[in-house]
């Protein structure tokens, strides 16, 4: 038998030296996802493959869901068929004078000199589930890439602003609500027009503040709140909350404004996305009337330092025949 054996288990790399290797390359691979989007790609492979499967899996569920509201939802039908005789008895009224509004509406752009800044199209959706993780508010639709849909599009409901496009995949897109922490939107007062930033309060009760603004301003308990349009991803007039509290507190510069949103997605199956159009964009300014104003001073500067110099050849010709 042979002195030397080899052994019958190889012994590789320690525990500790494989577990120090495998965590640098995750930080690094996090790293390079986070700064320079390198895994954006295969996550979009990814998702587009386990797609057909993720929707398999959700079937026996939806069969199951949808055979007990059959059964359930009898009741529920008949209580909203009844709630919505009142409502179209109570807004009939209101129906005509919208109707007659509609009318004088193209009359008053012509004599207003109105210009449309914002498409109307927009792309019906389906809130399919929540986000995976039950801290962050936000949804997941069944509208992505494939349909046009990018990331910043704005998501918004019948009763008023959802939130906004933050991830697009190939066939769902990701939806942060406008109640998430630091989600923010340009708003204004409907009352007296003040304008502000509403921000994402991230709490459990689902509210929006409305910082910096100032212990003199002008806000009420039940004030409406709706999109101002200026940053050119809302339309303006679409609603978003309802202010629900106001502190002033003279120890503090600002007040502090906490608002009820008017559109919880919870309860929206279906939410429109709001697509943008390349055609319609915000008015640029009138660069041409600048530059002709430049060109008018400069042709003029040179006009005038002409004559000056003829002038001044004039002279200098006259001193001459002078001393001769």
């Amino acid at each position: 038998m042979s002195a030397f054996q080899e052994p019958f288990f190889t012994r590789g790399p320690s525990p500790l030296a494989r577990l120090t290797f495998f965590t640098l390359v995750a930080i690094a691979i996090m790293i390079a996802d986070h700064r320079f989007q390198a895994l954006s790609f295969a996550r979009m492979g990814i998702g587009a493959v386990l797609n057909p499967v993720e929707q398999a899996l959700m079937v026996p569920g939806q069969i199951f869901s949808r055979g007990a509201a059959y059964f359930s939802d009898q009741d529920r039908l008949l209580a909203e068929n009844r709630e919505l005789n009142q409502k179209v008895l109570a807004l009939a009224a209101e129906g005509q004078q919208g109707r007659l509004i509609l009318a004088e509406k193209p009359y008053l752009d012509v004599l207003g000199l109105a210009q449309q800044r914002f498409s109307g199209t927009g792309l019906i959706a389906e809130v399919i589930r929540d986000a995976r993780s039950p801290y962050t508010r936000k949804i997941i639709i069944n509208k992505g890439m494939t349909q046009g849909v990018t990331a910043g599009l704005a998501v918004i409901a019948g009763d008023g602003v959802v939130g906004q496009v933050t991830a697009v995949g190939v066939m769902s897109s990701e939806v942060t609500l406008s109640t998430e922490k630091d989600q923010t939107l340009p708003v204004l007062i409907v009352r007296n027009g003040l304008r502000a930033i509403a921000i994402g309060s991230g709490r459990g009760d689902g509210t929006i503040d409305v910082p910096s603004l100032p212990l003199g301003s002008d806000v009420q308990i039940g004030d409406q709140i709706v999109t101002s349009g200026i940053d050119g991803t809302y339309p303006p007039g679409l609603g978003v909350a309802v202010v629900s509290q106001v502190e002033k507190n003279p120890a503090f510069s600002f007040a502090k404004i906490v608002a009820q949103p008017v559109a919880a997605a919870a309860h929206h199956r279906f939410v429109k996305v709001m697509l943008k159009d390349p055609a319609q964009t915000y008015p640029k300014p009138d660069v041409g009337t600048d530059d002709k104003k430049t060109a008018r001073d400069a042709q003029a500067n040179t006009q005038a330092n002409g004559q000056t110099a003829a002038q001044n050849a004039n002279a200098a010709r006259r001193d001459r025949r002078a001393n001769q």
